[in-house]
């Protein structure tokens, strides 16, 4: 995956939105440690559009490079960003020390890029320059995600970030780019159409207790932000209307606890159901037979419960973390279950698994898949290319939209996004290359 990386230049100040780490293939992860194609040291500030490693990752190597200046983005986005980091740094020190390179960034860097972060709430403008200042936005994505604002020399630029799936179960939908001149629009279901959100919940259900009926393992690979905390907020839901049977089930992932903490701490940004329910006094993220496995002592101990079980665990590709432990045990059960609930990146694990291999590789261990492999495309955090499409006919009103880029997807999705939006609003949409320079 590409990782989100953007330098914006009015006059003699220089900002940079996202600082993402390349992921997936071994080729992509390399580029992490290409030197940058600006100078770090004369970066004015850095806008976060929210915390996922492919926005996030570079951070402390930019840093290491020379940044100084301020590090922008919401309080959850920070929290977040900063729980994420350490655990980046440690898996990535062990990957370096196997290929015998020093790794990308030192916890000093971290510590360093920490101390310069001042934390933004939405709608307030920040001044950085005598005609330039930027804006955040809900992107409604993940919790404080953001879309990014600029108003500079009489023109408006918005950086959407990641845009959400509207509606979601905890956040409020994504806020809409007005009167945009410029817009640069993610991609990555550019050429896609989600699964109709409402069968969501009955196809988790059914999931849930088909596996329970063959007295098989429910795994769910998933990512530890947002797609966590939605999915323990509508089992949560089920069991309280006792809708499914009440059987063990685990959040076996460290980082995933910790970040249910973070949405625990900023209710405020909930939407008003949640909150509601909140209010009530619903844990939105336990439940009786829910246990939080923090240490390898208790995830070992998932073991010896004899199933059924259901076991939530990163990562959300399959491609480190809890989850190859317990794939490595399950997929050849086939009364067990392999449950998708989000995008799966070409030469990940997850990927090959969901493309139908029948035979793969986990710690160097050759593993039959017999085991059910389900996908729930309507648990994506992603806006699709309907929901795209609207947000920018959005931006299309009043006459002042100039051009559109088309961003952080692969080809195919970039290109036909670019193709709609181009005979759609007659506004030129391009998919720009990398190190590519556009004058607005």
């Amino acid at each position: 995956m590409t990782g989100s990386n953007y330098l914006l230049e009015v006059g003699d100040v220089r900002v940079l939105v996202d600082c993402g780490m390349f992921q997936g293939s071994s080729d992509a992860e390399d580029k992490n440690y290409e030197p940058f194609p600006y100078q770090p040291s004369e970066l004015s500030a850095v806008f976060l559009s929210h915390s996922h490693a492919d926005h996030t990752g570079r951070l402390p190597k930019l840093y290491k490079e020379g940044f100084r200046g301020i590090l922008y983005a919401t309080p959850p986005t920070l929290d977040m960003t900063f729980i994420a980091l350490p655990d980046n740094l440690s898996l990535m020190t062990v990957e370096a020390n196997k290929a015998n390179h020093p790794a990308l960034f030192s916890d000093e860097d971290l510590q360093g890029v920490k101390g310069l972060a001042q934390g933004v709430d939405y709608g307030k403008e920040i001044q950085l320059g005598p005609d330039f200042s930027a804006v955040l936005h809900d992107a409604g994505h993940i919790l404080g995600s953001s879309i990014i604002e600029f108003r500079a020399e009489g023109k408006k630029i918005y950086f959407s970030g990641d845009l959400g799936n509207p509606p979601t179960p905890l956040l409020r939908p994504f806020e809409y780019p007005l009167e945009a001149d410029y817009i640069v629009v993610e991609s990555a279901y550019g050429d896609r159409i989600h699964e109709d959100r409402s069968t969501r919940k009955e196809k988790l259900r059914s999931i849930v207790k088909e596996t329970i009926s063959k007295g098989g393992t429910l795994m769910i690979p998933s990512f530890a932000m947002e797609r966590t905390q939605e999915l323990l907020f509508e089992l949560n839901a089920m069991h309280n209307a006792g809708e499914i049977p009440g059987i063990p089930m685990f959040l076996d992932s460290p980082l995933a606890i910790k970040l249910t903490e973070v949405y625990q701490k900023y209710p405020e940004y909930f939407n008003k159901e949640s909150q509601y329910i909140i209010n009530s006094g619903d844990d939105l993220f336990n439940f009786p037979g829910l246990t939080y496995c923090r240490t390898s002592e208790e995830s070992k101990n998932i073991n010896a419960v004899v199933g059924p079980k259901v076991i939530i665990a990163g990562s959300g590709m399959s491609a480190g973390g809890r989850i190859l432990h317990h794939e490595r045990r399950y997929l050849s059960d086939p009364n067990s279950t392999l449950l998708f609930i989000g995008f799966q990146a070409e030469g990940t694990l997850g990927r090959k698994i969901f493309d139908g291999e029948k035979d793969v590789s986990i710690f160097e261990e050759k593993i039959a898949v017999r085991c059910r492999v389900e996908a729930i495309g309507g648990y994506s955090a992603h806006a699709d290319q309907p929901t795209l499409l609207s947000w920018i006919a959005k931006g299309a009103e009043g006459g002042h939209l100039k051009k559109i880029f088309t961003v952080q997807g692969e080809t195919t999705s970039s290109t036909t996004l670019a193709e709609l939006i181009t005979a759609q609003f007659h506004v030129p949409a391009i998919v720009p290359t990398p190190n590519e320079t556009v004058e607005l």
